[in-house]
C-alpha cells in the first residue's frame, strides 16, 4: 500500500445501485444526488460487475431480486473481487434463505427493507462509508508504523556499529528516537478510539465522559490484573457504550435520565441494544458489543434491555455500569445534581445489590481511591455522616455544596453546635439530605483500619 493520494481523501465516494426496476433506481437518483456521493446504476448484475471493473466504488446497494444473478450472489463476487467495498442489501420481501446468503457469503454491511425510511438509509450509508474510512486509515497507519519501524532498526544497527568513536552523539540521537518511537506507539493506540472522539464531539466539554470512562477502566483492569484480552474488550466498551445515542437530539444528550420524558425514557432505555447493533457486523468487537448490551442490567433484574440479574449479568458488564454511573453521576448525566467524587461512591455504595454487584462495589471504591487524587472515602479516617450524626469539633474532609451547587462549608472547617443546628435547618428548608465527608479522630481511624468499622450511612441523593 503506498502513500495515501490526496486526490483520494477529497474526492466524492462512488456508490452503486442495483436493481431491477427503473422507479428505484429513480427514487435511489433524486433522495442520494443532493448528497456527497458519485452515483453509478445498474439494472442488472452483469452491467454492475461491468462498472465495478471499470469504476471506483466504495460502496454497493444492491436489491435481493435481480435477473439472471440474485443481490446476494452478485454481493458474495463483489466481496470476493472487491473485498474493500461496502456491501448493502435492499430487499422488498425478506427471505431468510437469501439474507443467510448475503451475510454468509457476501459479508454485507447490512439489511435494508423496501419500502426504507429515507433517514435511516442516509444514516446507514453514512456510517458504512465512514467505518470504510475509518478502517483504510488504520490500514495506512499500520502500514506507515511497521515501515518506520524497520527504519528506526536499520538506524539502530547503524549507529551501534559508530558506538564507540560518537558516543556523546549517538546517546542523544539514540534518545530522540526512542522518544518518536514512543509517540508513534501512542498515536498508533489512539487510533483505536476513533469512534469514542466522535461520539464526545456531540457534547458540551462538561459532558464528555467517554476519556474518564476508558481511563478509569484500564486503571481498574491494572490494579485488578485483568488479564490482557478482558482489558482490551473491557476498553472497546468503555469507548463505544454509547456509540446508541448518535441519532439522539442534541436537548436529549445533556438531559439527565431522571428527567426523561416518557417517550425520550423509550429511547434510553433502547440505546444499549442499539448500540450493539451498530457493533455485531465488525467482528473484532463483538465480545465488547455484548458488554456494552448488559452494561445498564441491574443487579436485582430491574435493568434493561434483558433484566438480567445478579451473575448472570457479564462481568465485563457490571464494572463497566460502576464507571459510567460513577462518571455521568459527576456531569449531571444521571441526576440533575452535579456529584463530587466521593458523593458519587456514596452513590454506589447504597446502591450495591440493588443496581450493582455488591462484590465489585468496594474494590472499585478502593481502585478510586488509589487512581484519583480527589477522592477521599477510601481513606479509613474519612467518614460519611448525616446532619444529624455531626458533633462539635469533627472536622470536614472535603467542601460541602448544597443541591444547586452553592458552597456551604469549605474542607477543613472545625463544626460547632450551632453550625450544626444551622446546617440542619437549611437542608430542612431545601428538602435534601447531605451526605457530610468528616475527619475521624486518630483512635477512631485506627479502629477501622484493624476491623471494627461502625455501620456506613450512605444517607444522600
Amino acid at each position: 500500500m503506498g502513500e495515501l493520494n490526496v486526490a483520494t481523501v477529497t474526492r466524492r465516494p462512488g456508490v452503486l445501485l442495483v436493481d431491477a426496476q427503473d422507479t428505484i433506481l429513480q427514487r435511489l437518483r433524486q433522495l442520494l444526488s443532493p448528497h456527497p456521493y458519485t452515483l453509478y446504476f445498474a439494472r442488472d448484475a452483469a452491467e454492475a460487475l461491468r462498472i465495478m471493473a471499470c469504476e471506483d466504488i466504495n460502496l454497493v446497494v444492491s436489491a435481493a431480486h435481480l435477473p439472471q444473478m440474485d443481490g446476494p450472489t452478485l454481493l458474495a463476487r463483489i466481496h470476493q473481487h472487491y473485498p474493500a467495498t461496502t456491501r448493502i442489501l435492499l430487499t422488498g420481501n425478506p427471505d431468510l434463505q437469501l439474507l443467510a446468503k448475503a451475510i454468509n457469503e457476501g459479508e454485507i454491511y447490512r439489511y435494508l427493507s423496501k419500502p426504507w425510511d429515507d433517514r435511516e438509509l442516509l444514516l446507514t450509508l453514512r456510517q458504512a462509508l465512514e467505518h470504510q474510512h475509518s478502517e483504510r486509515e488504520r490500514q495506512r497507519l499500520e502500514v506507515l508504523a511497521q515501515q518506520q519501524n524497520s527504519e528506526l532498526k536499520v538506524l539502530n544497527v547503524e549507529l551501534e556499529k559508530r558506538v564507540a568513536a560518537r558516543t556523546a552523539e549517538l546517546q542523544q540521537t539514540a534518545d530522540m528516537l526512542d522518544l518518536a518511537y514512543e509517540e508513534l506507539k501512542h498515536s498508533y493506540a489512539t487510533g483505536a478510539e476513533l469512534f469514542s472522539l466522535l461520539v464526545n464531539q456531540r457534547l458540551p466539554p462538561d459532558k464528555q465522559t467517554n476519556r474518564r470512562i476508558i481511563e478509569l477502566v484500564r486503571a481498574y483492569c491494572k490494579i485488578q490484573g485483568i488479564d490482557a484480552a478482558t482489558q482490551r474488550d473491557l476498553g472497546m466498551a468503555a469507548a463505544l457504550h454509547n456509540i446508541g445515542k448518535l441519532s439522539w437530539s442534541d436537548s436529549m444528550m445533556i438531559t439527565p435520565a431522571d428527567l426523561l420524558h416518557h417517550a425520550e425514557r423509550e429511547r434510553y432505555r433502547a440505546y444499549p441494544a442499539q448500540s450493539e447493533s451498530l457493533l455485531m457486523t465488525l467482528e473484532p468487537v463483538q465480545d465488547a458489543a455484548r458488554l456494552i448490551r448488559h452494561h445498564q442490567e441491574h443487579w436485582d433484574g430491574s435493568g434493561f434491555p434483558d433484566h438480567l440479574k445478579g451473575e448472570a449479568i457479564p462481568l465485563g458488564s457490571r464494572l463497566l455500569k460502576l464507571a459510567v454511573d460513577f462518571i455521568e453521576l459527576q456531569c449531571g448525566l444521571v441526576l440533575e445534581r452535579h456529584m463530587n467524587s466521593d458523593e458519587a461512591l456514596v452513590f454506589l455504595r447504597k446502591y450495591a445489590g440493588r443496581l450493582y454487584d455488591p462484590e465489585l462495589v468496594e474494590g472499585f471504591i478502593q481502585v478510586c481511591s488509589v487512581y484519583l487524587s480527589d477522592v477521599t472515602l477510601g481513606d479509613p479516617s474519612v467518614k460519611v455522616l448525616s446532619t444529624r450524626e455531626l458533633a462539635a469539633g469533627m472536622i470536614l474532609a472535603r467542601n460541602l455544596n448544597a443541591d444547586n451547587g452553592m458552597l456551604l462549608l469549605n474542607a477543613g472547617k472545625v463544626l460547632s453546635v450551632p453550625l450544626v443546628d444551622k446546617l440542619i435547618a437549611f437542608e430542612t428548608m431545601e428538602g435534601a439530605r447531605y451526605s457530610v465527608f468528616v475527619k475521624l479522630p486518630r483512635e477512631e481511624a485506627c479502629a477501622l483500619s484493624t476491623g471494627h468499622q461502625a455501620p456506613e450511612n450512605t444517607a444522600g441523593r
